[in-house]
């Protein structure tokens, strides 16, 4: 990567590939490989199929680059093309779920603090979610996914699950409550 193209934005980089140069598109890819395949694998557990899956995001972002808003940011675009990816793909297999009715929505009330008095570590949060994280329903996995392992903000969480800010919150607190009673 030239030191020009460091300097560009994901955004700039887009708004490139919108206006033909397809070329560009690589920069793109480069950023974002490991990071989707990241998240696959941490979602979806089958590396084969979140090889496959990452690479299906490209090519949706691919063909779908034109209707990107670059006053936007393409990161929460990207992962949202991710999710939707991965989503679909849990679905077909029916291994797990999704439940169109989402009680954190409708009723977003804070998690009680019973067991929260217990900082956990770091290190502690890690090791817990990489023995517990496939046993969680897939609404709060995936937000524990993108917010410790890509450590993406509440509100890029938010806007790519389509969710308000608090029920990030709500649900990274109950993925984290889940997990400690898995653990004891």
């Amino acid at each position: 990567m030239s030191q020009l193209e460091n300097q560009l934005t994901d955004e700039e980089i887009a708004r490139l590939v919108q206006s033909g140069e397809i070329e560009s598109f690589d920069i793109l890819i480069e950023r974002y490989e490991a990071k989707m395949k990241r998240y696959a694998k941490r979602f979806l557990f089958d590396y084969e199929e979140a090889e496959d899956l990452a690479q299906e995001v490209f090519l949706k972002v691919y063909i779908n680059i034109q209707s990107f808003k670059t006053s936007k940011k393409f990161s929460s675009w990207i992962y949202r093309i991710a999710h939707n990816e991965f989503i679909n793909a849990i679905k077909k297999k029916g291994k797990e779920p999704i439940s169109f009715f989402d009680s954190d929505v409708l009723f977003p009330h804070p998690v009680s603090k019973e067991n929260t008095d217990k900082q956990i570590t770091e290190s502690e949060l890690r090791a817990m979610l990489d023995k517990c994280i496939n046993k969680l329903k897939p609404k709060y996995r995936e937000p524990i996914v993108l917010y410790y392992f890509e450590e993406l903000s509440y509100k890029e969480i938010a806007d790519i699950l389509c969710i308000p800010i608090s029920t990030v919150g709500i649900r990274l607190r109950r993925g984290k409550k889940i997990m400690q009673s898995l653990l004891h």
